[in-house]
């Protein structure tokens, strides 16, 4: 599996871009601020208000204000500022500056659902979970950011159709050689691995929405797991898919008793059931201010990132995609700021490439 990985450690864009950039005499960067919403003057945005360390504070922008906030705090920030659904915002105690109903809607994540056995041979991560070779395995990794605890351990993965009539893969599957008791942080206490199942295009959609009009107050989230019969449909395909694969004869030496969900869940009703209880998220959530013509009554931003109806403000974030991809949300983030960082400094778009992508032959009458 691709990782953000380097030199043992998780490389995220504060390594690979911020702290890069820190030493530039045109940086500031100001750490336990919170933000009150964006400062408007007729329909130009023109800055920022926050409160750092308790003491409120206003910064303006020359050109424009970015707003990086991510799915859950960027259309928060939207909603304190005004800009939002009118009706919405004026029944939380919000004055409304912007009509933009969009705002908060099209919330969209991977569901996670796990598979775990027993292992029969002492060869998974469960020793390290355990002192001492978990202190061993920590002082390691402090002393030369190696051994065990530099890797995230989904070391193997794969991405599948779920069924017939779909023509890129659906399901992505990661293999993890430990167990984690579901819905902890907690290993389960003896040699065991599961196998995550995530669904890449769900139908389901949910929102976030700021509460009131004080900053300090979490925006109301709702993700709407399941709500589409067809991501119950392929999700509870994708149990069924799974187990055959941890059937075959290759795991036969390793593969113990099914621990989660138990082989007692066996029927579409009993897997459903489960699938209620067992879903968690992948923390990729997306698409609460979406890229989109002008003309669609939920899209916020047009193809340039700069909300519509508005100038001077652009959102830079996983919150524009019009829908999830198909994979970890990680580096297509990444893209978005890079694409983005070119657009606002005026730069010539790159010439496109065509990557090949492999087809199934028979995608459309065979999920195999």
């Amino acid at each position: 599996m691709d990782r953000t990985t380097r030199d043992g450690k998780r490389w995220s864009a504060a390594r690979g871009y911020l702290g890069q950039a820190k030493g530039r005499p045109n940086l500031t960067v100001e750490t336990g601020a919170l933000v009150h919403g964006v400062l408007l003057e007729g329909t130009r945005a023109i800055g920022v208000a926050c409160s750092i360390r308790g003491e409120t504070q206003t910064f303006l922008a020359n050109r424009e204000v970015i707003l990086s906030g991510g799915a859950i705090n960027t259309p928060q920030i939207l909603h304190l500022s005004g800009i939002g659904d009118t009706d919405y915002l004026r029944s939380v105690g919000i004055g409304p500056t912007h009509h933009l109903p969009g705002v908060g809607e099209n919330l969209n994540d991977h569901p996670d659902i796990v598979i775990q056995h027993r292992c029969k041979l002492p060869v998974t991560l469960y020793p390290m979970t355990r002192g001492p070779r978990k202190w061993l395995t920590g002082i390691q990794w402090f002393l030369s950011s190696s051994g065990d605890a530099a890797s995230n351990h989904f070391e193997a993965g794969a991405f599948i159709r779920s069924r017939a009539g779909i023509e890129h893969p659906d399901l992505q599957l990661t293999l993890m050689s430990l167990a984690v008791i579901p819905g902890t942080a907690d290993t389960v206490p003896e040699h065991a691995y599961q196998v995550h199942i995530d669904l890449m295009r769900p139908k389901s959609l949910g929102y976030v929405r700021a509460r009131s009009a004080d900053p300090t107050q979490p925006p109301a989230i709702r993700f709407n797991y399941l709500a589409d019969a067809r991501d119950r449909e392929d999700l509870r395909q994708s149990v069924k898919l799974v187990r055959e694969i941890l059937a075959q004869p290759a795991f036969d030496p390793y593969r113990g008793e099914e621990l989660f969900p138990g082989w007692q869940v066996q029927s579409d009703d009993e897997i459903d059931e489960w699938l209620k209880m067992a879903i968690e998220t992948c923390y990729h959530p997306v698409g609460t201010c979406k890229m989109g013509a002008s003309t669609d009554p939920l899209s916020v931003v047009d193809s340039e990132l700069r909300v519509h109806g508005l100038t001077g403000l652009r959102v830079v974030d996983a919150s524009i995609m019009p829908s999830i991809v198909s994979g970890n949300t990680n580096a297509p983030t990444i893209m978005i700021a890079e694409k983005a960082s070119d657009m606002i400094r005026g730069q010539a778009m790159p010439r496109m490439e065509e990557a090949p992508v492999w087809l199934h032959p028979h995608w459309q009458q065979a999920q195999r």
